[in-house]
């Protein structure tokens, strides 16, 4: 039981660097999403089962639903997260529970750290960011991949494979046609299909 107000002073601290990389607003969603994830890994240890450790466990349930529901953050309360998170624009963002998020890392708006190989919590085979790595907005990271430190990951990139430190992973981009002639045949169709001509 000693360990236990230790390792609370240590959540403590992490929320506290969580709160800095977040621009000192505790309003923001994203270290509320943190606080929350943070809280409920202290509870975890905690575990006792006396009548204010399961108060307390009902209150991170209800916070962690809240979280869910009303931002559309879904950090699993199993999910390994480093020191100095930033959850950016953080806006439909899901975290596996078997996911491994590496220290000071950036993860933006509608991005995916997931399972290829069904819904729930540990045991199955989900993402490992090591350090200082950035997930682009709607990117998606599936499946047992080892994402290496200060790699990037671009927006709306889907990665299922290692990627190695340093190295920067993004979809390619779309093609842009201007000025494309039309044959008769194709203006007839569009004429047709809008009314034009029609009696």
């Amino acid at each position: 039981m000693r360990l236990i107000p230790r390792a609370l002073l240590d959540v403590f601290r992490q929320i506290h660097e969580d709160w800095d990389v977040n621009g000192r607003d505790w309003t923001q969603p994203g270290f509320r999403a943190l606080a929350v994830h943070r809280f409920g890994v202290w509870l975890r240890l905690a575990r006792s089962g006396n009548p204010v450790w399961l108060l307390l466990s009902w209150f991170h349930r209800t916070m962690f639903r809240y979280i869910r529901n009303h931002y559309a953050i879904d950090l699993h309360p199993q999910a390994t997260v480093g020191r100095r998170i930033l959850l950016a624009h953080p806006a439909g963002i899901v975290i596996h529970g078997s996911a491994v998020i590496g220290d000071d890392c950036v993860i933006r708006q509608n991005a995916t750290l997931g399972a290829l190989n069904g819904e729930g919590g540990r045991g199955l085979e989900a993402p490992q960011l090591g350090r200082k790595v950035h997930i682009g907005c709607g990117a998606a990271v599936l499946g047992r991949v080892v994402i290496g430190d200060d790699a990037r990951i671009g927006p709306n990139t889907v990665v299922m494979i290692d990627v190695p430190a340093g190295a920067t992973v993004f979809a390619s981009t779309p093609r842009m046609m201007l000025n494309m002639p039309r044959t008769a045949d194709e203006d007839k169709e569009r004429d047709s299909s809008i009314g034009v001509g029609a009696s």
